[in-house]
């Protein structure tokens, strides 16, 4: 017996082209990587808040203003996306799209070179055309895969461009962040936006020259009907038709609800850290540790669910030695060996008699404030301080809230104005507030002028230009003594001023007494990282193997990304104990593990249940749930920090998604909802539906 079935553009293909489609596929990862890791996550954010939003009240209002931004970003790619994807099946046309997007994200990310001082809202615009050009022109990329890879190697291709997308990102990053230090913040952050639109648009040119354009399910139009209102009469055929793709839909639940948990680990992974203590060094550090561990991990992932892989049992008995020994070693380690050495969190700064330690006071406590007038002496030598409270205002500004709560501020405008705090502990954090009538003020810690390594050559050592052409509150002085004990810190109103201000007043808020710095061993930590990993490598390859071969004989798909899931659980649940550097190191490894190859296997999961006729269309489904997928964790997080008070129950809370997720996917009957995509392929390409394919036997 002989019927028609479908054929893709990979059939009759040598090996040769074959493999070159595929690794220019797999290079487009390579290309908007860049996006993802410079302007998406690490540099955009950090300048927005500093630059662009600079004339905003405060940092929490740029940082709100950020967060509208992206939400607008998601939305707009989350209602156009099964638009977008039914539309290029309906044409033909997922290249053109693909290309057409591509452009728009490229402009829009090179021209945010032109955002300066004080442009927030060409920032926010600019951000989201580049969003939209970025995450709809995955919609089209990921169509592409199940057209580019044959049935028996999806997950492979998928994996694959994952890892090299994680290798892409995180070396123009590295490339980003020397630029940032080498031109000064601003310009380095410049012409690292305008390196993202070139690195985005050159590496993009593999797959539009090597890729064909697939087969689709196209519509023939008819009388004045347009191409949108066929793809809305498609889109409402599909809908109607969902219990035909039950499995395909159960899984797409499924992943809205797991996928939700990782994103917002990945998305609350920063603050957290830098809410425990953690410092800058190490929260870059880990982000550039998940980019590049991520890329064997990636690989290794996508061969797990084949049972033609010889090390399938090697590679699962590793995973399984670092879900053990990471977690292990972490809580063992910060119980056994010195704080200074793992970095574990110290007790607060005690009071030491009327001198307060670690805490946040108010700027009229008279505890530890003492405001008054200082005579200069000649030089750089000690002020002298008389304590007297006649030239001090409180200025209390019921607009600018800071954790809800109306901002109080002292105010003076007179030169010689003093305020001075006694501390014990080493760092303190003052709040103070810039705006047009500001003028200049000098700190002083112990009598000497701090120095804070400013880049404007007209102040003197230890002085702070307060003046900003708007008014902007919550600005933080952060001032670091050499080592714990009792300390002052004086503040003087110099009574000079810029150019440009209309005053010399100056305002100091809230201050911050900080707990004792983390302290780590940055080589002992690498160390423990190499002996867990080559020790892991090592057991796993002579005998490890051997014990779990069982288990990996049973692995396929689904079970890998049921793998995954199980080890974001334990990470959730790490996260709830973690309180030092060695584990926060070593959780971001555990992250790396799974972090691509979950995602990347969740999509050619999809892939293989989804009729490739249509792959636009219901990748456009995918996209959807993608963006969403940003939705539930967050309010979760937040609604558990609104009952706790605390981020780590937070964190655990995330538990709950990756439970449900999981079972979810464990009800998904995959070999069905394949044989229904197969089956619905056959008979679109009987009808004469599908423009592109060809016809062979079978039997």
């Amino acid at each position: 017996m002989s019927a028609t079935v479908f054929t893709d553009s990979f059939e009759g293909l040598d090996d040769a082209t074959y493999q070159r489609r595929k690794r220019a596929w797999a290079m487009y990862d390579w290309a908007n990587s860049a996006f993802a890791t410079t302007v998406l996550a690490a540099v955009l954010p950090a300048y927005y808040s500093s630059v662009a939003g600079a004339n905003l009240p405060s940092e929490a209002t740029a940082t709100g203003y950020w967060s509208i931004t992206l939400a607008i970003g998601l939305f707009i790619v989350a209602i156009l996306s099964p638009i977008l994807g039914t539309v290029s099946d309906i044409v033909r046309g997922k290249k053109k799209f693909l290309s057409l997007f591509v452009g728009i994200g490229v402009v829009g990310t090179g021209l945010l070179v032109l955002v300066g001082t004080g442009d927030w809202l060409l920032a926010s615009i600019l951000f989201v055309v580049g969003r939209v050009g970025f995450s709809a022109s995955l919609i089209f990329y990921d169509a592409l895969l199940p057209h580019v890879a044959r049935p028996d190697d999806v997950d492979r291709l998928s994996t694959t461009g994952y890892a090299i997308g994680y290798l892409g990102g995180g070396l123009l990053l590295a490339i980003n962040i020397v630029m940032i230090f080498t031109l000064g913040a601003e310009w380095g952050a410049r012409w690292s936006f305008v390196s993202v639109a070139i690195w985005w648009a050159v590496f993009s040119i593999p797959l539009f020259v090597t890729v064909s354009e697939p087969p689709a399910a196209t519509a023939a139009l008819g009388p004045g009907e347009s191409v949108i209102r066929a793809s809305f009469t498609r889109l409402g055929h599909t809908f109607r038709d969902l219990r035909q793709y039950r499995e395909l839909f159960k899984f797409l639940v499924s992943f809205l609800i797991y996928n939700d948990g990782i994103g917002t680990i990945i998305g609350i992974a920063v603050i957290y850290g830098a809410e425990l203590g953690f410092g800058t060094l190490e929260l870059v550090a880990a982000l550039l540790l998940v980019q590049f561990v991520g890329i064997p991990f990636s690989f290794v992932f996508g061969r797990i669910p084949y049972k033609t892989e010889r090390n399938r049992a090697f590679f699962l008995a590793f995973i399984l030695w670092n879900l053990i020994m990471l977690p292990a070693v972490g809580l063992v380690g910060r119980a056994v060996l010195s704080e200074d050495l793992t970095g574990a969190s110290l007790p607060d700064y005690a009071a030491v008699g009327a001198v307060p330690g670690t805490g946040e006071y108010s700027p009229a406590d008279e505890t530890i404030v003492t405001r008054g007038t200082v005579t200069f002496t000649s030089g750089e030598g000690a002020p002298v301080f008389e304590a007297s409270g006649a030239d001090w205002q409180a200025t209390f500004e019921p607009d600018a809230e800071f954790d809800d709560e109306a901002l109080t501020y002292l105010s003076a405008m007179e030169p010689g104005t003093a305020y001075q705090i006694a501390y014990h502990g080493t760092s303190v954090k003052l709040l103070y507030s810039e705006g047009p009538d500001r003028g200049i003020f000098r700190a002083y810690l112990d009598g000497e002028p701090y120095d804070f390594d400013s880049d404007d050559d007209d102040l003197a050592v230890g002085e702070v230009n307060a003046y900003r052409r708007t008014v902007r509150w919550n600005n933080a002085l952060t001032i670091d003594a050499e080592d714990a004990g009792e300390h002052t810190l004086l503040v003087v109103n110099t009574g000079a001023t810029d150019n440009d201000a209309d005053g010399t007043r100056i305002d100091v808020g809230r201050a911050e007494i900080l707990p004792p710095p983390r302290e780590s061993n940055l080589g002992l930590i690498l160390g423990l990282l190499a002996a867990i990993e080559l020790g892991g490598l090592a057991l796993s390859w002579t005998v490890g193997k051997r014990w779990v071969v069982a288990l990996a004989d049973t692995l396929n798909t689904k079970r890998s990304v049921l793998l995954s899931i199980g080890i974001y659980s334990v990470i959730a649940i790490w996260g709830y104990f973690i309180d030092s550097v060695l584990e926060f190191w070593l959780l971001a490894w555990m992250v790396a593990i799974v972090q691509g190859g979950s995602q990347a296997l969740s999509r050619s999961l999809y892939a293989s249940m989804s009729p490739r006729a249509k792959s636009g269309e219901f990748f456009g489904f995918f996209s959807v749930m993608e963006k969403f997928a940003g939705i539930i964790g967050p309010i979760i997080f937040a609604a558990v920090i609104a009952v706790f008070g605390n981020s780590r129950p937070a964190v655990l809370s995330l538990i709950i998604l990756f439970i449900i997720g999981g079972l979810l996917l464990t009800r998904v009957n995959v070999e069905e909802g394949r044989a229904i995509a197969r089956a619905e392929d056959e008979a679109l390409f009987n009808s004469g539906a599908v423009k592109g394919g060809t016809e062979s036997p079978a039997g």
